[in-house]
């Protein structure tokens, strides 16, 4: 690991200053992807800045037909909290299921949306849900959110504040997992909100992204069958050492029948 300074500010301003004025800043809230990288040299930062002392990145709300949740809650505090579970359940599910009880105590909603993995679960559930993302500068719709592998509109001087989720009518996540390392091989969240079904695919690509054919055929008909008829093209997805395209083209349409299920549970 790289020699760095570390600094841990109590407040948003104080963050935004040593964020806007270091050389070479990073943020760090859970630090399960950020710690692991620096350790192995394969990124480097003048200094940290540990978001954990910020209380006003924490708490969960609900106004309405909209959930919002502070970017520095922890994954094991959205499973278990009792606004999300009655409210959003497909959430909470999601996130009891994510890597291992060390991962799920420590990262936090926000950290995982800033940084974007490929194989993420949370990214899913943002933009099936159509959710917005808040920043100390703006509102970001989640359909103009990802760019790309590990790629977000986030600017160099933004910090994610908190993440407002519009309540569905429905909604499930499926996953499959690498059954050694955990890391997802492909996964599905389905939305429904009214007439219309959105669908967003995990794992599968370099970015997380909308299906349009699926949400077509789910918002025809939100049942489980209207999924076995999907049919995707293995070139649209990612090869890699985890899984390879033909694999994924072909689970597909299983993965997106059981987020359904789910949804409709």
């Amino acid at each position: 690991m790289y020699s760095f300074e570390y600094a841990r500010p109590n407040t948003l301003n104080e963050a935004l200053d040593i964020l806007c004025s270091d050389v070479e800043p990073r943020l760090l809230a859970g630090g399960q992807t950020l710690l692991a990288a620096m350790k192995h040299r394969l990124t480097a930062h003048s200094t940290l800045i540990d978001l954990q002392a910020i209380d006003a990145l924490r708490g969960v709300s609900v106004d309405g037909a909209i959930l919002r949740i502070g970017a520095m809650v922890r994954h094991a505090e959205v499973a278990a909290h009792i606004e999300i579970r009655g409210r959003l359940p497909a959430l909470a599910v999601l996130a009891e299921g994510i890597a291992d009880p060390s991962v799920r105590n420590m990262g936090t909603m926000g950290g995982s949306v800033a940084n974007n993995d490929p194989a993420a679960d949370y990214p899913a559930a943002v933009l099936a849900l159509g959710a917005t993302i808040h920043t100390n500068l703006r509102d970001i719709p989640a359909d103009d959110y990802f760019l790309g592998m590990f790629a977000t509109a986030l600017a160099r001087d933004e910090i994610l504040t908190a993440i407002s989720f519009p309540l569905p009518d429905a909604a499930g996540y499926f996953k499959l997992p690498h059954p050694a390392s955990g890391y997802v091989l492909a996964g599905a969240f389905v939305a429904r909100f009214g007439d219309t079904t959105r669908v967003a695919i995990n794992g599968a690509g370099p970015c997380v992204f909308r299906d349009a054919a699926a949400e077509g055929a789910l918002s025809a008909r939100f049942h489980p069958d209207a999924a076995a008829g999907l049919h995707f093209d293995p070139e649209d997805f990612t090869e890699d050492l985890h899984a390879g395209k033909d694999y994924r083209a072909q689970v597909l349409p299983h993965v997106i029948r059981r987020a359904l299920t789910r949804a409709l549970a």
